[in-house]
Formats: structure tokens, sequence, C-alpha cells
């Protein structure tokens, strides 16, 4: 009995020892045969800069501005607002009155000019500076030049390149000198285009002060000169053939506003480059917070 158990543990180890022989080869391949596992890969991966903020814009209709300008159009007065960053509004208003009295070839005259115009104005920056151009119309457009004259009796006249000479006053025949007047108006086209350029903001985005220029056109149409003479003409200077230039029988008087129309007509030709009428504008404006924002 005793034999028989020794002979069973014996046989056992045998077993054991076998199996550990057989497995140790095989799991020893198994382990060769897993990968190792993989080493982290070290990247440099730069950060992506934040994007730059948007220049800083008020709010719509948030800022105003008011502002006065010297002006080939007169004295102007300006209310502007904000709509976005790159556009804004514009009111104008232009006024200016002069008179004068001068001497033209020997002759008196006096002069008097009226500027006065009104409109609105869309000024765009296409960029984050005070670049900018802008488009609008004259609604009102009251500009003119008039002017009187009264020629001395004997003095001359040249119209369309003849001399005629005023009558002296006659109370026999009843003559007596020439008077004239003229106008000339520079708005023939309501309401006007007008297309310009400039530098500075007429609706600053912080501050107050700013001093826009701009140069540009308006479009006005072809100025109308017209003149109106009456009185008495000579065709010689000792004023021996003479007549009253508003008789349409005689042919003095014929010849007379024959030459004046032609005078005219070269008078319109001379001014009609002020169809497209140059503007410049130079002045300062006043920004301030319509409403908090």
């Amino acid at each position: 009995m005793k034999c028989s158990s020794v002979t069973l543990a014996a046989a056992a180890l045998l077993v054991f020892a076998c199996l550990a022989n057989a497995q140790g080869p095989n799991a020893s391949e198994a382990s060769a045969a897993l990968p190792s596992a993989p080493t982290p890969a070290l990247t440099s991966v730069k950060p992506t800069p934040a994007p730059m903020p948007s220049p800083y814009a008020p709010p719509p209709f948030a800022r105003m501005s008011v502002g006065v300008a010297g002006s080939l159009l007169g004295i102007e007065m300006q209310l502007s607002t904000n709509v976005s960053r790159h556009l804004t509004l514009r009111a104008i208003g232009n006024t200016f009155n002069y008179s004068n009295s001068f001497t033209i070839s020997g002759v008196p005259t006096k002069a008097k000019l009226n500027l006065a115009s009104a409109g609105g104005m869309v000024d765009y920056y296409p960029f984050n500076f005070a670049l900018r151009v802008s488009g609008g119309l004259l609604f009102i457009n009251r500009n003119h030049i008039d002017s009187t004259t009264d020629i001395p009796g004997g003095d001359s006249i040249t119209l369309n390149g003849q001399d005629y000479y005023s009558a002296g006053t006659n109370p026999l025949t009843g003559a007596t000198p020439l008077h004239g007047s003229g106008h000339m108006a520079l708005n023939t086209t309501t309401p006007s285009w007008v297309l310009s350029t400039g530098w500075g903001n007429h609706v600053k985005r912080s501050g107050h002060w700013s001093f826009p220029v701009e140069i540009g056109v308006a479009f006005v149409g072809t100025p109308k000169v017209t003149t109106g003479i009456s009185g008495w003409a000579c065709t010689d200077a000792t004023q021996t053939h003479c007549t009253d230039i508003a008789n349409p029988n005689d042919p003095i008087a014929a010849q007379f506003q024959s030459n004046l129309n032609a005078q005219v007509a070269k008078w319109n030709s001379n001014v009609e480059w002020l169809k497209t009428y140059p503007i410049f504008t130079s002045g300062v404006t006043y920004t301030f917070n319509l409403r908090r924002y």
C-alpha cells in the first residue's frame, strides 16, 4: 500500500514536469509574437492664434455730428449720422450772398452772386481709415448771378464784334441812355447728382473733432445766360444815327437785337463747362453720442 502511494506521487511529479517543459517554449513564442506597445511620438504643435477683433464700430444711428465748411457752393452746414462701420448719411445746406460794383471796359456794373442749395449724401468708407467716396443729390439748387448796368450817353459797347454807342438824353426825340440787366442761372437741372471723394470721417467712431475735406462735381446742368437791354443806341459816336432798340421796324434796332442774341450765345458757350460744377469743401465737424451703447 505504501509502495503504491509512492508510485502515484512519483507519477504525478513526472506529469507536472512534462507539462512545464511543454508550456515553457510555447509561452515564450507567444510572448515574442505579441508586438510591443508603441512609443508615443513627440510632435511640435503650434497653437492657432486667436482672430483679430474687427475694428470697433458703434451701433447704427448711435453717433451724430454737426459741421461747418467752406465750399464753392457757399458756406456749408452739415448734419451726419452713422449707419454701419462703412456707411454714414449726411445732410448738407449751402448759402452765400455777395454783391459788388465795378467797371467793365469803362461801363459801371452792379452784380450780385446768390448761392443757395441743399441735399443729401451717402458716404462710403471702403477701408478702415478715413478715405471715402460719396454720392448724393442736390434737391434745392438756386445758384445764380444777377447784374445791372447803366451805360452813360456817348459810351460804347461791343456786341458780336459791332460797336454801338449809348444815346444821350434828348427830351425832343425821347432818347435815353442804354440800360442793361443780365441773369446767369447755375441751376438748370434739379435735382442734381453729386459725386465726390474725400478724406476724414464725418462721424468719428470715438472722440469728437474731425477735419474732413472733399473734392468732386455737381451735375447742375448747362448754365443759361439771359439779358435785357432798353434805351437808345447809335451806330456812330456823333449820335446822328440813333434809334430805340425796342422798335422792331427800325433796321438799326433789328441789327442791334441780332448782334445781342449772337453775343448771348457766345456767353452761354463760354460758361457751358460749369454744367459739371466743381466742388471743393474743407471744414470741421463735432461728433457726439445720440444714445448710450
